[in-house]
């Protein structure tokens, strides 16, 4: 059965997404936010080696350097397979043997640590040859630099490719999932429906993820704060009123709109593993209590959170 958590997503570190070097406060915030996850109870932290052009990392790795055993405390996860503003092109993906090489080796160097735990493949690459993905996995486990293997933005059969020629298993699939991006969640019943239509989200992969043992790990977790007081330029009908219920939930569970959003994914029974993004440490220790409110919350509750983010009944 899949391990279920609360991870950290280090994506807000590190200052802009421009070639600007990061700063002294830049570090500071970093550990601001690595104490207040600890204090929350997490230790699994999610980096990318494109999050603020690699300085997301790079802080990171000044607040190992600067806090002695922090490592041995927590698990890292990074992931690769995008490439920004190079070769004359805005993006472009990479999923090739000697990309997979050199970038892992770069988030090595920057988180200044010997090893990450998971390396997750950021996106499906439409030229990744499942054969070189895995040569480059073997040597990267051989030499000891990843120790298990996930994908980000993946379909069940884009997994399944990949693991006809990997010889260790996809441990975690990344996705968007939450009470505001919830196509996950409608394609499961919204089959032989005309609103179907309306959502992309590959039908089964969930399924896939559950069957295999394949943790989900959620990321967009907390809607950008839609519902818990982000200011919204012209939020919808249901927005307002989700955001009313959110409040209305945790006032009466004495806790945060946050636990309460990430509660209702964790009440799944997929054992959704939800990706906090915010830098803010008051809100990070907010989410604190969300397993508690997914153990206690109802069946009904769930529901009347799912119908009202829909602005409509289910069919």
């Amino acid at each position: 059965m899949p391990t279920q958590e609360l991870i950290y997503g280090c994506m807000g570190l590190g200052g802009s997404w421009s070639a600007e070097p990061y700063s002294s406060a830049h570090v500071d915030e970093a550990a601001a936010a690595v104490g207040a996850a600890l204090e929350a109870g997490i230790t699994l932290f999610d980096h990318a080696d494109i999050y603020r052009s690699g300085k997301a990392e790079a802080v990171f790795g000044e607040v190992l350097a600067q806090t002695p055993g922090l490592r041995e405390r927590i698990r890292l996860q990074t992931k690769c397979g995008i490439r920004l503003n190079q070769e004359g092109l805005d993006a472009f993906y990479d999923l090739s043997r000697e990309g997979i090489l050199e970038r892992v080796n770069g988030s090595l160097a920057r988180l200044r640590t010997d090893y990450v735990d998971v390396l997750m493949l950021h996106r499906p690459d439409p030229l990744l040859d499942p054969a070189e993905v895995a040569s480059a996995v073997g040597q990267l486990m051989a030499e000891g630099k990843v120790r298990a293997l996930g994908v980000s933005n993946m379909s069940a059969p884009q997994i399944e490719l990949l693991q006809d020629r990997l010889e260790v298993p996809v441990v975690a699939n990344q996705l968007e999932m939450s009470l505001s991006a919830r196509a996950w969640l409608e394609s499961t019943v919204l089959v032989n429906h005309a609103e179907g239509t309306d959502y992309s989200f590959p039908h089964g992969t969930v399924e896939h993820c559950v069957r295999r043992g394949i943790t989900l790990q959620a990321y967009g977790s907390l809607s950008r704060g839609l519902y818990t007081g982000a200011p919204a330029a012209t939020p919808s009908a249901a927005e307002r009123a989700t955001a009313a219920l959110v409040a209305e939930m945790a006032a009466a569970k004495g806790t945060t709109g946050e636990a309460i959003l990430l509660g209702w994914l964790m009440k799944h029974p997929a054992r959704i593993s939800p990706v906090l993004g915010t830098a803010e440490p008051e809100r990070i220790r907010a989410c604190a209590g969300a397993v508690g409110v997914a153990a206690s919350m109802s069946r009904a509750e769930w529901y009347r959170l799912w119908i009202t983010a829909r602005g409509s009944n289910i069919p």
